[in-house]
Formats: structure tokens, sequence, C-alpha cells
């Protein structure tokens, strides 16, 4: 997939001019790429009809899962959504995977329960009943979450930062279609510093982790280190299965962030000690043109950092 660029002038001037204006603009871009992959699933829906949709964090995964799922529920077909978090392995449940610092690695496909997923996704592909689990991150456990057994023409999303790595799906090529999704497009400043596209996604985080993690900002930077290392390791260099590749980048969404985030961020100079991230953040944000939560759509990416979303996630 090509980049794609736009400068925070060029985000600022849009609002300025027209702002619910620019804001659908934007949602109907988002939605378009979604409705693209939607039919392509629907069109192999017989041959494949379990769906791997993976991305980094912060990449927007849930929502897109659940809006293509909506997509193709309008024309008439019946689909389930898994999360593979929910197949994360609970606190004290054998040897946890250590990162290079001797801490446990939180991002690595070992914390999964690789054998139950594996064997979840034959039973599925050949329509037997299964158990779902459900893990609760703020406890780190896991518990009995629900039953599901796929009839015929019915079709499975299942989304999760592994959810293309070989090593927890299997061989499953013959019966899957493989989607990566992620932030793609670049942010460049007024003085024409090109963000990388993590710097997103790394909003996105500070305020679901807040809100939804029990995680502060100063936790939220000091993984960030590690959550990068996993997201190199684990998950870039399998996108090249993909299938289909969605870019869930909202022109307008660092504005809301800005709103949420730029206070906390400046009264808290000891964040400076994660340097450039900090720093980048705080650069960005300042530049743009604030927009309320109230200005974004119930049913928007956004809402699944932010809240307040008319989806049940």
């Amino acid at each position: 997939m090509a980049l794609n660029f736009i400068g925070t002038s060029d985000i600022n001037s849009g609002i300025m001019k027209n702002s619910a204006s620019y804001i659908q603009r934007c949602e109907e871009i988002y939605h378009q790429r979604l409705a693209e992959a939607a039919e392509k699933i629907r069109v192999d829906a017989d041959e494949r009809p379990l769906v791997l949709l993976s991305g980094p964090s912060g990449s927007g995964k849930t929502t897109s899962a659940m809006r293509i799922a909506g997509l193709l529920r309008k024309q008439g077909l019946t689909v389930h959504t898994i999360s593979m978090d929910n197949y994360f392995l609970p606190d004290g449940y054998g040897e946890m995977p250590l990162d290079d610092d001797g801490k446990v690695d939180l991002e690595s496909p070992l914390r999964m329960d690789i054998p139950l997923f594996a064997e979840h996704m034959e039973k599925l592909f050949r329509r037997e009943e299964v158990e779902i689990p459900r893990f609760d991150f703020k406890t780190q456990s896991r518990t009995t979450g629900y039953t599901l057994k796929r009839e015929k023409n019915e079709i499975i999303i299942i989304e999760g930062i592994h959810a293309l790595n070989p090593e927890v799906t299997g061989d499953t090529d013959d019966f899957t279609t493989c989607v990566y999704v992620s932030v793609r497009t670049r942010i460049r400043d007024d003085n024409g510093t090109v963000m990388h596209p993590r710097a997103i996604r790394l909003m996105r985080r500070l305020c679901r982790d807040k809100l939804f993690r029990g995680r502060s900002s100063a936790d939220v930077f000091g993984m960030l280190r590690a959550v990068s290392r996993g997201e190199d390791l684990y998950i870039m260099p399998h996108k090249h299965r993909a299938d289909l590749d969605i870019d869930t980048f909202l022109a307008y969404e660092p504005s809301v962030y800005c709103t949420a985030l730029i206070d906390e961020l400046k009264s808290s100079p000891e964040l400076a000690e994660y340097s450039e991230n900090y720093e980048a953040t705080v650069k960005i944000l300042s530049q743009l043109s604030p927009l309320t939560y109230t200005d974004v759509p119930g049913d928007s990416l956004v809402r699944e950092f932010i809240g307040g979303s008319s989806m049940e996630y």
C-alpha cells in the first residue's frame, strides 16, 4: 500500500472551514475502505469462512472487525467476531516469556494459549461447537465466556495482534482471508517534519489505556519500547500474508486527541524522560485545532479509544 501524507495545516483548514463536513468526509473515506474489504470477504466466503484480522496495538482492529461484520450482515450474512485477547494466558499459568530486560514479554505470541486457539480454529472451520473464553485485562484472569458453533454459510472474524502469525494460527491458508489494519498515513508538521504512524497509535493508546485498562500516561509511555519491539518481532514480519490492507487513519482524529491529552501532557514534564516519544506527541498535538468528544460520531473508530461508542465492545 502506498503511503499517504497530510499536513497539520490541512487538518486545521478542514476543521476551521466546516468541522462537521470534514469529519463526515473522513468517516466516509474509512467506510469505503471497509466496504471494499467486506465485498472481497463476501465473494470468498464459501471457501474462506474464517477471517483473520491483525494489526499492531492501537490500530483499530476491534472497530474495523465490527464494522466489516456490520457491512456483511447488511448483505444478509450471519457473522460472528472473536477477539484473540480472550486467549491470553492468565497470570500464574505456566512460565511466561521474558523480554530482553527480564520482564514478562506482554507482546509475545507465547502469552497466548496457542493449543486452545488452534483447536478452536479447526473446530470452527469444521462447524463444531467451541467455548470461547473471556480475558479480563484489569485482573489478568480468564473466565468462561460463551459457546459458539458456526453454521453453514456463516462467517467468523477473528481479530488480534497475532492473527497473521502462523506460529499461532497454524496452517489455515486454505480456509482463511487475512486482513491487516493499521495507521498508514503520516502527518507532516508545520516545519516539514514527518511523524511516524506510530505517533497516532500512541495517542489512541494514551486515551484507551487510561479509560479502559487502568494505566496512566507514564505507564503507556513506559511500555512503548516493549510494544514497539513486539511489533517489529511478532507483527510486522507477517503483514505480507495479508490479502487485504486497510488504513484506519481518520484525518480529524488527532484533533480529538488534542482535546483529550494536550493539557495533561504539557503539565507532566516528568514524561520528558521518554525523550522523542513525549516530545513528538506534544509537538504534533500543539499544532492542531482541538475538537470536542461531542463532534465524534457514535459509531466512529475514534470512539474505540475515547469511549461513548454506540457499538458494544
